[in-house]
């Protein structure tokens, strides 16, 4: 690792000025993202356990290009670096993912000191850059050996999960900022158990619901855990859209009112209001005192957004081309709704559209359906573009700048509408393993060559660090 020296001057490079963007409120928190199996590598080092993204990716035709996470970025070797280029951008705050598998590698039993002492020296390396640790527990790499057992379809997961949840707040709740139980269990029960694009690899439609409500509960688990080893700040991560109708037809407006209940109060209801959305709790298998645990009350509410979603009837086609894999599955599969394309808006390489207002949408909807909704962070948001450096080594990604300006401006204008949000966390702070893309999409404010590893910090991370500079 190089340490911080090399990217101080950074600050003085000529880069885009962030002029008349809002003034946040004071203590607001500007930060970044990642996940340990996007960035951390050292697939199989140090005692670490496979988990299920070691086995879908190392299985044929599932990953885009057909790679794997097994280095992905080394950060697990690299700490230093990239704190220090975390520090050199100003962050206040770091949103990373521990890896259960390499705490506990089978999902049970001891814990592995050496993976455990690796999070244990970020959380220092991070409080000795000044920068707040916000750690999540689970961000889709599930032991492969809880797995084999049913997975989230099986309710022992989610009491797995408890132990790990202990163990690792018993070492890091003194120093660790906030904490996230779940990252986006929507996506791991839709894309992973219901359309089999993201590992495990299953295709079970509706009959993947089971799934939904074990991560919700490992949820509650992981909130009462904590809490109990004395952390400070528990809140979640969840992603949410903005559901349009494709028409006001009663048959478009019908689907996309399903969708909205699938993708969005479908796990922020339990949370909320302690109930499932009418339509879909006949599905899910709750038990006695279980929606008590899942609603437990947060210190804060985590909002992954990219991009509003426009949904039709089950039986019509998406004009044009869809360029995601899970795009793709939706329209193969016979499901009740489809997904179609924004017209008139800007695209990302992922074809997203750049919606900054969809951001405020949603950020005053979820004001308006839950009236204990407590202070809200924005932990991800963020854009695809492949931009590389030039000949001067300079990765000139006016896009991504268009794109965070953009949504920074939504946040500002949801706060101004009265929603309490504290803190802002861009989607990623390097490029990575864009899990059954592969390495096709570039999200990263900092550019890594995966032959060399190399990092070069992107216009983008210059002009975030002044927008933080800026923001005092």
């Amino acid at each position: 690792s190089s340490g911080a020296l090399p990217y101080l001057h950074l600050h003085d490079q000529d880069a885009p000025m962030s002029e008349n963007l809002p003034r946040f409120p004071s203590g607001f928190v500007f930060g970044t993202s990642t996940a340990s199996y996007q960035i951390e590598g050292a697939a199989s080092e140090d005692g670490k356990g496979p988990s299920i993204w070691d086995t879908f990716a190392h299985t044929p035709g599932k990953i885009a290009d057909g790679s794997t996470g097994d280095v992905a970025c080394d950060h697990y070797h690299r700490v230093a670096e990239d704190v220090a280029l975390m520090k050199a951008m100003g962050a206040g705050g770091y949103r990373f993912s521990i890896s259960w598998p390499r705490v506990m590698p089978t999902g049970r039993g001891p814990v592995n000191a050496a993976g455990l002492d690796f999070y244990d020296r970020l959380v220092d390396e991070l409080l000795a850059a000044g920068i707040a640790p916000m750690a999540t527990l689970y961000h889709w790499d599930l032991p492969q050996a809880l797995e084999d057992e049913g997975g989230w379809l099986a309710r022992g997961t989610a009491e797995a999960f408890t132990p790990y949840a202990e163990a690792v707040a018993e070492r890091l709740a003194d120093r660790v900022a906030y904490w996230c139980p779940i990252n986006e269990p929507n996506v791991v029960t839709v894309l992973g158990y219901a359309l089999g694009v993201h590992a495990p690899g299953k295709s079970l439609l509706f009959d993947a619901l089971p799934a939904a409500h074990h991560v919700l509960l490992a949820h509650g688990n992981a909130v009462a855990a904590l809490r109990a080893a004395g952390a400070k700040s528990v809140g979640c991560a969840t992603s949410h859209t903005p559901v349009h109708p494709l028409t006001q037809e009663p048959n478009d407006v019908e689907a996309a009112g399903l969708y909205d209940a699938l993708w969005n109060r479908l796990f922020a209801d339990p949370m909320m209001l302690g109930h499932y959305p009418e339509v879909l709790a006949p599905l899910l298998p709750v038990q006695a005192g279980d929606l008590e645990t899942i609603s437990a009350p947060l210190d804060f509410y985590g909002v992954n957004y990219y991009n509003p979603s426009l949904v039709g009837a089950g039986d019509k086609q998406p004009a044009g081309e869809r360029k995601s894999i899970e795009h793709q599955a939706t329209q193969s599969l016979d499901l009740p709704f489809s997904l179609h394309p924004m017209t008139g808006y800007p695209m990302t390489d992922f074809d997203w559209p750049v919606v900054p207002a969809g951001l405020t949408e949603l950020l005053l909807q979820l004001k308006e359906r839950y009236p204990n909704l407590p202070p809200v962070a924005i932990t991800e948001n963020g854009c695809s573009y492949a931009t590389g450096p030039d000949a001067n080594g300079v990765v000139d990604d006016q896009a991504r700048i268009d794109f965070y300006d953009g949504h920074l401006r939504a946040v500002g204008d949801a706060i101004e509408a009265g929603v309490d949000v504290w803190g802002y966390f861009a989607w990623s702070l390097l490029d990575n393993f864009e899990w059954a893309e592969g390495y096709q999409q570039r999200f990263g404010l900092v550019h890594v060559d995966y032959d060399t590893l190399v990092r070069t910090p992107k216009n983008s991370y210059h002009w975030f660090s002044r927008v933080i500079a800026g923001q005092g």
